[in-house]
């Protein structure tokens, strides 16, 4: 039972959610059914996801279900994602992220089948991870067992995505938005080092390289809240 308090917030983010699926199809992150983005319900231990199966032309807000951090269902008519204890345990461990996404892109998934993490060869890369793009461990589907090795893999570390070894991309934002943005981020940097490595090996930007540009990215690009009109 979704608690009083939290309707309008639920109702609020199977919206965005079920919007945010469409880009994993747009941005060509996903095939069929695979993939899911979740949100958390703020103030709340509750999250919600995409149902298990359903095809992406399928999904609306009335089909995103709601449960709680240990992947139990609250409140839907389809059973969740195969992932949402994945999910529960980054919400349940990592309480500055507010969405987690998977995808199994393609170029990203050929790295994870070699179980490489994506050196830091572009500038596009210190932008947005701060390096590398880490490698995660190898985890069966359908517990807990995943949402560990990304905690493991992104606490302290700058990127918000992770390679998972013969899996795929799991993400993490301070919203369900900006983890999409990661995903999507990960797939571009991921093919274009791929195909820069085909014409030889890689050339990473130094460290302090590194850390200037994602300072810059982070802190100074865009339009920043409450600069000089």
């Amino acid at each position: 039972m979704i608690p009083e308090s939290a309707k309008d917030l639920v109702d609020e983010l199977r919206e965005q959610v079920a919007a945010l699926h469409a880009e994993l199809v747009r941005y060509g992150l996903v095939a069929w059914t695979a993939g899911n983005v979740s949100a958390r319900v703020p103030g709340h231990d509750l999250l919600v996801i995409k149902p298990s199966g359903i095809s992406y032309d399928d999904l609306t807000p009335a089909s995103m279900v709601v449960c709680d951090l240990e992947g139990t269902l609250v409140d839907g008519e389809l059973s969740p994602s195969s992932d949402t204890e994945a999910h529960g345990y980054v919400y349940r461990h990592m309480p500055e992220v507010n969405g987690v996404v998977h995808t199994h892109s393609n170029y990203a998934c050929a790295w994870a089948a070699r179980a490489e993490e994506i050196p830091c060869a572009l500038t596009a890369m210190a932008d947005e991870f701060g390096g590398p793009i880490p490698l995660g461990p190898f985890a069966r589907i359908g517990d807990d067992s995943i949402g560990r090795g990304v905690v493991e893999t992104l606490t302290d570390h700058r990127s918000r995505a992770v390679i998972m070894q013969n899996h795929g991309v799991f993400s993490i934002g301070p919203t369900a938005k900006a983890a999409v943005k990661a995903a999507v981020m990960c797939e571009d940097v991921a093919r274009s080092t791929h195909l820069a490595r085909q014409l030889g090996p890689l050339v990473p930007i130094a460290q302090e390289d590194v850390d200037a540009l994602y300072d810059r990215y982070q802190n100074v690009y865009g339009q920043q809240v409450g600069a000089p009109a």
